[in-house]
């Protein structure tokens, strides 16, 4: 029997794609596609344990060990910087971290900018590094309101179609940075599990994104 190695899925359409590429990869789990409830399901045969996590919270298992390696949006690694691996970018769940605001505004560099996020890592680090001053609102839900409201000047916010925005009068102005999913792995199961764990990275590569889709 091979040795298990545990796989953090987060929950939802991406995990159901990243799953689908494990599939292809020669680590399947039937369990998996039945209509039930369960959280953890495994497969002694191929020597693999996945579990549906929530998708902030993937980065933590797996930095903690629970997991040997998982899947994490990389807009989750740059906010929480987890003390991982990053190992190979899945290009599934593409879309973009971006300053976004309503279609009129003008920036004036005379006065401290209203930054509403619930990325709050990211957008301190982003404005840093171009010397602006900034007041952070942190916010959970809902982050289009804000400008329209007048809480804030901008919003830092996950874009993907842009539909949203749109509809609420809000044009994006930056793009940040690209995002999409990325495999990561627990370093000590990276020094432990070595083998097992570049054997995925490199079928991984070798199936690609479509297969998810």
């Amino acid at each position: 029997m091979k040795p298990m190695l545990n796989v953090a899925l987060p929950k939802g359409r991406i995990g159901e794609k990243v799953y689908a590429m494990f599939e292809a990869a020669g680590l399947e789990c039937p369990s998996i596609r039945e209509n039930n409830r369960k959280l953890i399901f495994e497969n002694p045969d191929v020597g693999v344990r996945y579990f549906w996590v929530k998708p902030s919270d993937v980065a933590i298992y797996v930095e903690r060990g629970a997991a040997d390696i998982g899947v994490a949006g990389k807009d989750i690694l740059l906010e929480y910087e987890p003390d991982i691996y990053e190992l190979y970018d899945l290009d599934i769940g593409k879309c973009r971290m971006a300053v976004a605001a309503k279609e009129d505004f003008r920036d004036n560099p005379q006065k401290t900018l209203k930054v509403a996020t619930k990325f709050t890592n990211i957008a301190k680090q982003y404005y840093t590094s171009l010397g602006r001053d900034i007041d952070i609102i942190h916010l959970n839900g809902s982050i289009e309101i804000a400008p329209i409201l007048g809480l804030s000047d901008v919003i830092v916010d996950i874009v993907e179609t842009g539909t949203t925005l749109k509809e609420n009068h809000l044009t994006v102005f930056e793009t940040i940075v690209p995002i999409s999913a990325r495999l990561i792995a627990n370093k000590s199961s990276f020094k432990f599990k070595n083998e097992a764990i570049e054997s995925i990275v490199k079928k991984l590569s070798e199936i690609g994104a479509d297969t998810a889709k």
